[in-house]
């Protein structure tokens, strides 16, 4: 309970002792004939009826202040529930985020366009590899031609297309947008991926891959579809 709250809970215990007390002191003397006149008696009752006021006007207060705190208690609860289930909607990658980074631009090689050879795919195996590099080179977040990737994002190859969750990839060049913890980490992606056998693997595809500046102010796209859970059950209510 908050300390204020403590204090004045004491005080009022200490004044309602301190009532009984004379009560019970005046029950033990003897009667003494009240000799005072009616306005010195009307006097004592107006003063006996502030004490009793100032006393109703604390208790009031008192209450006011516990309803205050339990309310504030109330929805400091509902504010912080509110506030975990944001830091975990960011963390699964279900909002949109901005951060440092940069961009993978994949395109084909133009040296092979101008012989006329057309490059409309690209393996997912090469995208798996780097995704894994990226990974490995301390990459926060990663999002392929406006698709946001999570944990359970799975890149395959499906009759003949390469596909991302689902989503097709037939459509080049595109992006691999890639945040990083802060711009000096992005500096670091930046050099490391310059000396990158996977960047050196698309190359071998007809594809190349050229790489932004790190970025200060990159935004990713939330994941669009609904995260299944699978094999996880509500508690029930007593631990049964």
């Amino acid at each position: 309970m908050d300390h204020r709250v403590k204090i004045s809970f004491t005080i009022i215990t200490c004044i309602i002792g301190f009532m009984l007390a004379i009560q019970f002191q005046t029950v033990k003397e003897p009667v003494v004939r009240d000799t005072r006149d009616i306005w010195e008696l009307r006097e004592a009752i107006l003063k006996e009826k502030e004490t009793y006021s100032a006393l109703y006007q604390e208790i009031r207060s008192i209450d006011q202040k516990l309803e205050k705190y339990e309310t504030e208690k109330q929805d400091s609860q509902e504010e912080a529930l509110r506030e975990t289930l944001e830091e975990l909607k960011t963390e699964a990658g279900l909002t949109e985020k901005q951060g440092a980074g940069i961009i993978l631009t994949v395109q084909p090689v133009l040296e092979e366009v101008l012989m006329g050879e057309k490059i409309s795919t690209v393996s997912p195996d090469l995208l798996e590899r780097l995704v894994n590099e990226l990974n490995r080179f301390k990459a926060q977040d990663i999002s392929i031609d406006g698709h946001r990737m999570i944990n359970t994002t799975v890149i395959r190859d499906i009759n003949g297309v390469t596909k991302i969750d689902g989503y097709s990839l037939e459509e080049i060049p595109f992006e691999i947008r890639v945040l990083t913890k802060d711009f000096e980490d992005a500096e670091k992606l930046y050099n490391q991926l310059k000396a990158s056998q996977s960047i050196e693997d698309f190359f071998i595809d007809n594809l190349r891959v050229n790489i932004s500046k790190p970025i200060n102010h990159l935004t990713l796209p939330a994941y669009e579809d609904s995260i299944r859970v699978k094999r996880m059950e509500p508690v029930k209510k007593g631990g049964e």
